[in-house]
C-alpha cells in the first residue's frame, strides 16, 4: 500500500477490524518511511452492470456518484450518513445479484426515488425536482399530489389495521 503522504511503498497494518456490518474491512496503517498513520477500507468489488444513460452513452456504475446525490438530497435532513451507506450497499448488492450486464439510468433513478420516498419525503421532493426536470410549477404540484395521495393511502391502511 502506498503512503498517501510520502508515496513510500512500505506500509504496515497496525490494526484491522470489520466495518459496515461486516461488508468492509477497516485497516489502520503506518508508513515505514514518514511514520504517519492513515486508514484504508477494503470492500468486495461486485460485478455491477454498465449504466446506459438517456443519450445512449454507457459508463460504469459509480457508487460515489449515487452516494453524493443522496447526500445532497438529504442535506440538513434527519438521515444519517450510515443509513445512506447501507441503502447504497443494498442497491449495489441487488444490482450485482440481478446478473444484468446493462441497466438504464432511468431504472436507477426510479430505485432512488422509491428509496427516498420511504426514507424522507423532503429528500424525495428535492431529488425528484432535479431528476424529473420539472418544466413548470404544475408538473411539480402533480408530483407533490402523488406523494400526498400515497402518504394518505398508507395512513388509511395503517388505520384500518389498527382497528382490526
Amino acid at each position: 500500500m502506498q503512503c498517501p503522504y510520502c508515496r513510500e511503498m512500505d506500509c504496515r497494518v497496525v490494526d484491522s477490524r470489520l466495518a459496515a456490518g461486516g461488508t468492509c474491512t477497516w485497516r489502520r496503517r503506518v508508513c515505514d518511511g514518514c511514520k504517519r498513520r492513515f486508514t484504508t477500507y477494503e470492500r468486495v468489488e461486485h460485478a455491477l452492470p454498465t449504466v446506459v444513460k438517456k443519450n445512449g452513452q454507457r459508463e460504469p456504475f459509480a457508487r460515489e456518484k449515487l452516494l453524493r446525490s443522496l447526500h445532497i438530497a438529504c442535506n440538513k435532513r434527519p438521515v444519517s450518513a450510515d443509513t445512506l451507506e447501507a441503502r447504497v450497499d443494498q442497491m449495489e448488492r441487488e444490482l450485482a445479484q440481478s446478473g444484468e450486464k446493462e441497466i438504464d439510468a432511468a431504472d436507477i433513478g426510479s430505485r432512488v426515488m422509491r428509496l427516498l420516498r420511504d426514507l424522507d419525503e423532503v429528500a424525495y421532493v428535492r431529488f425528484a425536482s432535479v431528476y424529473k426536470s420539472f418544466r413548470d410549477i404544475d408538473e411539480f404540484m402533480h408530483e407533490m399530489g402523488k406523494l400526498v395521495r400515497s402518504r394518505s393511502d398508507s395512513t388509511a391502511g395503517a388505520d384500518a389495521e389498527a382497528k382490526s
